[in-house]
């Protein structure tokens, strides 16, 4: 069986067998959404490179435990999503350290840009800085729902399962993120958002 024909479970199940060009093959076929994935939850494209490899050697690690039975999509942004939640609590250690010594980080000037992708080629440069940057200013939990589900296209039931809550707490935290990014951003920058979701 060829590798494009397998299923994820099968790539898998080859894997642990000690097929290492299995996991070649999963890592191919899912490194371009987990990097728009990720993208939107770190501040620069150098650091979801980072995550993008740390989610991967993770996802390696602990393959015995994947069950095979679920998607292993799902398995894996949860995977990205620690990773991106352990940066972000990094960073903000570092920030606070070095406010305490007297000096800003430069990564806390930079706005997100774009990451390259379908998802952003209907929305001009200022409008998608804009967006990207309100966003990125949203807090984590409203961030990862809207996220997930706006910009990545999974149902709430499947964010839940990432997220690992109801798909009730997804519903409400998409809509709050919705509300603050609608009070943050002119109603074309806001449009931009609908096209996306």
């Amino acid at each position: 069986m060829s590798h494009h024909a397998a299923t994820d479970a099968e790539l898998v199940a080859e894997v642990l067998a000690g097929r290492e060009a299995a996991f070649t093959a999963l890592m191919r076929r899912h490194k371009t959404w987990l990097y728009l994935f990720v993208r939107r939850h770190v501040a620069t494209s150098e650091d979801a490179y980072d995550v993008v490899q740390e989610a991967f050697t993770s996802a390696w690690s602990a393959l015995k435990s994947y069950d095979r039975s679920r998607p292993f999509d799902i398995w894996l942004r949860r995977i990205a999503l620690n990773k991106c939640r352990d940066r972000g609590r990094r960073e903000a250690v570092r920030r606070r350290v070095l406010s305490l010594v007297g000096l800003a980080p430069e990564a806390t000037e930079q706005v997100a840009d774009a990451a390259p992708g379908a998802e952003t080629l209907r929305i001009g440069g200022e409008a998608l800085a804009r967006l990207n940057a309100a966003i990125t200013a949203l807090p984590g939990k409203l961030r990862e729902a809207l996220v997930l589900t706006s910009l990545q296209g999974l149902s709430q039931r499947e964010a839940a399962a990432v997220l690992g809550v109801t798909p009730k707490v997804v519903e409400m935290r998409a809509y709050r993120a919705r509300r603050q990014l609608a009070e943050t951003l002119s109603p074309g920058d806001f449009e931009d958002l609908e096209q996306m979701g």
